[in-house]
């Protein structure tokens, strides 16, 4: 009796090593997909979102906003930020995956070369963080939630806050 019940002990350990050992196979896959994406991003090579990207994918950017970008539209920012930032450059410094999701935290750096949401070209660096989670299904991005230091960029490119006049 004791033989039959440590056998089936071991059957059943055997069968939650497998489950892991293929959770992280997928897991360390996921991390091959974006790492691609961006390293060809990087590169300009914008058709990569046509292969890597799944038909119905969304980016939001803030993860927050009610309305996000399809495929296509992200395609299309991401040309004119191109052209605004020619030397634009995501470098990946933490790659996380966990479950079907990977975690980005990443630099982006650039030069601006032309007008940017209303602020000429002004030749400055910028260098901010960035935070992206992606979900990932059957090898492809299917959501993007992105959470970019918007206000450093800005303040790069010669923006400054100031604080609401109190009328009195």
């Amino acid at each position: 009796m004791l033989c039959f019940t440590l056998a089936r002990q071991n059957k059943a350990e055997k069968a939650e090593l497998e489950k892991f050992r293929a959770q992280a196979k997928v897991e360390e896959q996921n991390k091959e997909i974006v790492q691609r994406c961006f390293e060809e991003f990087n590169k300009g090579n914008l058709e990569i979102f046509n292969e890597l990207l799944a038909p119905d994918y969304y980016m939001y950017s803030p993860s927050n906003n009610p309305k996000p970008m399809s495929r296509e539209e992200q395609i299309e920012a991401e040309k004119m930020t191109f052209r605004t930032f020619p030397d634009l450059n995501l470098r990946i410094e933490k790659l996380f995956a966990v479950g079907d999701s990977v975690i980005i935290w990443g630099i982006v750096t650039g030069t601006h070369q032309e007008e940017f949401q209303g602020i000429s070209a002004t030749g400055n660096k910028i260098e901010f963080g960035n935070i992206i989670i992606m979900s990932l299904k059957n090898g492809k991005i299917v959501e993007a939630r992105e959470e970019p230091n918007w206000l450093a960029m800005m303040q790069q490119l010669g923006m400054e806050l100031k604080p609401k006049e109190v009328k009195k």
